[in-house]
């Protein structure tokens, strides 16, 4: 198969669809790639270093789509981009639909076969496409966080960790799953005052487990999440509902009553967000005020360590990419439950039941 990796075109999206070393592992699988010029410059992945994997470069995005049977990317396909699919074509690469009406409409309209990262599946449960960005998101959270607590960036000049003799942050993270975790890591290392909140009391009771003393968790009713987010100095939400649209978990009432300068980072922005004030922003423009109080809500977060992001996610499609290329992709999802299960549209129709009712969409089951 010829699998084509464009330039991401979001804004300060740098992170690519294949590195080098993944290029070399389809080659030598006996596919042919070809990648668009700059595609991993800005992650000092130059032209000459795909080359040297096996790769063919091409001047421009219109000239990769024109010459691939499948399109492998990072970020939802942008206006310019689905213009150019074609029914011949496979797309692999993050959608997050449930949050995008136009996108769908736009890739219904193309014909062509779509297969979403975040809803493909493992046999032991879990998202294994999802899992390395969620990583990322959740450690760069309290990152963020951090930043915006700062008083020169409009915070309310707080030191996460507090030093001896002052107290430290309170932490509220909204979501026990990998993000929610990885976020949790971070603010403990950083001596925060943490809180998980999730709704699972088996989940709670695993946490409890995992981090000791290090964190409280609390059953995450709406008065539980009301009494957090009033007491924060931020608030992380990393929750997830896999192809749908995230839940709103706190309200508009609940952040006015929030500390001015408080930070609330959403992570679920993807799908939507599960701050009722949330928009998507972006690394350009990362942050917006409600209330006295930052939200962050780049709807590409992982993109800002995007070198880190690429290997990591790399590591995670690339099976699944060459399981795509070599079998095809009706064979290789009647051969893969789990890599069905990131069918999200195909032949103009949408292929997976989540986003279908998230959209308000006529969903219609795989025939295969």
């Amino acid at each position: 198969m010829r699998v084509g990796v464009p330039k991401e075109i979001k804004n300060h999206e740098y992170r690519v669809g294949l590195t080098p070393p993944s290029v070399a592992e389809l080659v030598a699988a006996g596919h042919e790639v070809v990648v668009e010029t700059g595609a991993g410059a800005g992650i000092d992945f130059d032209d000459d270093s795909y080359v040297a994997a096996g790769a063919s470069i091409l001047p421009d995005a219109r000239s990769v789509f024109a010459g691939a049977d499948m399109i492998v990317k990072v970020k939802e396909p942008q206006a310019s981009e689905i213009a150019m699919l074609e029914p011949r074509h496979l797309l692999f690469t993050y959608l997050h639909l449930a949050a995008d009406k136009p996108q769908a409409e736009g890739l219904i309209a193309s014909g062509a076969t779509c297969i979403a990262y975040e809803t493909v599946t493992a046999a032991r449960g879990g998202l294994p496409l999802l899992k390395p960005m969620s990583e990322v998101a959740g450690r760069m959270s309290v990152q963020v966080g951090a930043h915006y607590l700062e008083k020169e960036q409009g915070g309310r000049g707080v030191l996460l960790g507090g030093v001896p003799g002052v107290a430290p942050a309170k932490v509220a993270i909204l979501g026990g799953g990998v993000s929610g975790v990885n976020a949790a890591q971070m603010a403990v290392g950083m001596r925060a005052d943490v809180t998980i909140y999730d709704i699972s009391n088996d989940r709670l009771a695993e946490l409890d487990m995992f981090f000791s003393s290090q964190i409280k968790t609390a059953y995450a009713s709406k008065a539980a999440i009301a009494a957090a987010v009033k007491s924060a100095h931020l608030v992380i939400g990393a929750v997830l509902v896999p192809g749908a649209a995230a839940p709103k978990l706190v309200t508009r009432e609940m952040v006015k009553t929030m500390k001015r300068g408080a930070v609330m980072v959403d992570i679920a922005i993807d799908q939507g967000g599960c701050f009722e004030t949330s928009h998507a922003t972006t690394h350009e423009d990362p942050v917006f005020e409600v209330d006295g109080v930052t939200h962050y809500c780049v709807a590409n977060m992982p993109g800002a360590v995007a070198r880190t992001s690429a290997i990591a996610l790399n590591n995670a499609t690339l099976p699944f990419a060459i399981k795509l290329a070599t079998l095809g992709a009706e064979a290789a999802m009647k051969a893969d439950p789990h890599l069905a299960n990131g069918l999200n549209v195909s032949a103009g129709k949408i292929r997976h039941q989540a986003v279908a009712e998230a959209l308000d969409l006529t969903f219609e089951a795989w025939p295969g």
